[in-house]
């Protein structure tokens, strides 16, 4: 992708995103983003409606990931070797799990129920009850889990095994206190972040090291799709059948049809906005190298840019 060009159509930024946040308090997105702080050991509430601060959470140093399962937001302290449970209510801490050694990133049931969190330190994959607050399942894995993601049905993970990974499990989790690891998957590349599509036919896994990304036929494992991609690592969300796919090296995200694999188009975005995760009808990618929280349209174009730490890895729907 052409980051030049991208940079080119946004020389008038400033208006644009001025009267972006107009328009989306006009008739967009509503509620509230919670945008890890890593650096300064809490979590920021962002009003998507208008672009303001909401609030913060003061929290365990090093919130890394953040994740919403059911009423709570998930956030993952790696260095810290805790896990807080945000109450989306009163935006407030709720508990601190210590059952961790470097807990990275999170997949919630559909239910709300159960939060499945991998751990790199411990090379496991840990399900959290996060109405009662603690561990109930452990499943030992190769090498170190980092991204993950639930199918639709809500009975199968597959897990990413490090971030330039030779292989991938693929986790029964069809009772969740007693995960299950069913087989590996060897992909094409090795792979980074892992994405189930709308409706859990495919899936979408991105590389560590290439510039380049697979589209799975779920049911046989069979690859359907290769296509470019920008500079490695990327991460992938869904919104309205299409694929979104950051790079935070290239500083690009890229839209696709989800169901054709065909690239549609794409913007510009702050270096370092790796994870990139939906919300309220939004694209949400905060970055590492300029604490920048960037809102991206379903077309994949950017409305709205608000500074909310030094460095920002994770962000999520309250």
């Amino acid at each position: 992708m052409d980051r030049r060009g991208f940079l080119v159509a946004a020389t008038a930024a400033p208006f644009a995103l001025r009267d972006a946040a107009g328009a989306l308090a006009a008739g967009g997105p509503s509620g509230l983003a919670l945008v890890t702080a890593d650096l300064e050991a809490r979590v920021v509430a962002v009003e998507l409606a208008t672009g303001r601060i909401h609030s913060t959470i003061p929290t365990h140093p090093d919130p890394r990931s953040i994740e919403r399962v059911g009423a709570v937001a998930v956030v993952a302290h790696t260095d810290a070797a805790a896990v807080s449970l945000v109450d989306g209510s009163s935006l407030a801490v709720r508990r601190v799990i210590d059952a961790f050694e470097e807990p990275r990133y999170t997949a919630g049931s559909a239910d709300g129920r159960y939060a499945y969190v991998t751990d790199s330190g411990r090379i496991e994959l840990v399900t959290l009850d996060v109405l009662r607050g603690e561990a109930v399942g452990r499943l030992r894995l190769s090498l170190w889990p980092r991204h993950l993601s639930i199918a639709p049905d809500n009975r199968t993970l597959w897990v990413g095994l490090g971030t330039a990974s030779p292989r991938f499990a693929v986790v029964d989790v069809s009772t969740p206190e007693r995960p299950v690891h069913r087989g590996t998957i060897v992909p094409p590349f090795p792979m980074h972040d892992v994405g189930f599509a709308p409706g859990g036919r495919r899936a979408w896994v991105t590389s560590g090291a290439t510039r380049t990304i697979a589209v799975y036929d779920v049911r046989s494992g069979r690859v359907l799709h290769i296509l470019p991609a920008d500079e490695p690592p990327q991460h992938v969300t869904f919104l309205a059948r299409r694929a979104f796919v950051t790079s935070g090296g290239s500083g690009t995200v890229r839209v696709y049809d989800e169901p054709s694999a065909t690239e549609l188009g794409g913007s510009a975005i702050p270096l370092g906005s790796f994870n990139v995760q939906f919300a309220s009808g939004v694209v949400l990618t905060p970055s590492l190298e300029t604490g920048m929280l960037t809102v991206l349209d379903r077309a994949g174009q950017v409305r709205l840019h608000v500074r909310v730490a030094s460095s920002s890895h994770d962000a999520c729907l309250a």
